[in-house]
């Protein structure tokens, strides 16, 4: 059976033009790079962070030759140190004068049958999927409250958080708190006029995740796909789009699954 191929890679519309984004872990090939390059694409300025500098510092110069240095700000941050959270929160509002989108895309996960899993094993995949999401969300509702202008963040979730697979009791756990955290977490800034949401993707292939995942699992996977392959990362980046632009604006508190899997 031949792969189907995926859609035409779709054009902007300007949903994001004038806005100020955050989007951690977005170095790389995968979702958090797909989405800032799909907010620049749809005219907003961008502050990319990721753990890894060096390929941070090699997607803000890709992104800067494209879009321009005015439009593109990188800063290294660890999601798991709140000091470093708080100096990346202090960067957007100073580089773009604003603070209007944060996509909370930083997670860690990890494969691992539960009776042999260790405390450190649990608790580091927990602090930065579930705990990062929180110190991120925490110091964007923050600003976003004072400021009084509104805002949007999107977490990123997985269909994990909803369905059981074998050696992933840690992200799975982190991911379901990811979930409620997005509901909490918009009940409380409805108030101030932060919408808050979060996506779920099932899967969707990229080269880190082809490196840390063995074939005969990625083949088990996409044969559980509807549409018989993967997601594209730009895929998932187009509804974290639509998330942050008006074109959701009476939507919170929800978790939007971005996956075409079937049970």
């Amino acid at each position: 059976m031949t792969t189907p191929a995926p859609p035409p890679y779709q054009p902007a519309h300007g949903l994001l033009t004038g806005r100020a984004a955050v989007v951690t872990a977005a170095a790389g090939a995968g979702i958090g790079g797909a989405t800032a390059r799909r907010l620049l694409e749809e005219g907003a300025r961008v502050l990319v962070s990721d753990a890894h500098a060096r390929r941070l510092k090699e997607t803000e110069a890709h992104l800067t030759a494209e879009f321009g240095a005015d439009r593109v700000a990188a800063l290294p941050c660890d999601v798991t140190d709140e000091t470093r959270v708080g100096a990346l929160f202090d960067l957007a509002e100073q580089h773009h004068g604003r603070l209007d989108i944060v996509v909370n895309n930083a997670g860690l996960g990890g494969t691992a049958d539960l009776a042999d899993m260790t405390d450190e094993q649990w608790s580091t995949v927990l602090d930065v999927t579930l705990n990062g999401t929180f110190r991120c969300t925490r110091a964007a509702l923050r600003r976003m409250r004072a400021a009084g202008t509104g805002g949007v963040v999107v977490n990123n979730a997985s269909v994990l958080g909803w369905r059981a697979q074998r050696g992933q009791a840690h992200y799975a756990a982190a991911k379901a708190g990811v979930m409620a955290l997005t509901r909490c977490a918009a009940m409380e800034a409805a108030g101030y006029g932060v919408r808050v949401n979060a996506v779920a993707p099932s899967l969707a292939l990229h080269p880190h995740l082809a490196r840390v995942t063995t074939p005969e699992l990625l083949a088990e996977l996409t044969s559980r796909e509807a549409f018989g392959r993967p997601a594209e990362p730009w895929e998932v980046a187009n509804v974290i789009v639509f998330l942050a632009s008006g074109y959701s604006s009476y939507l919170t508190g929800e978790v939007l699954s971005v996956s075409s899997r079937h049970p």
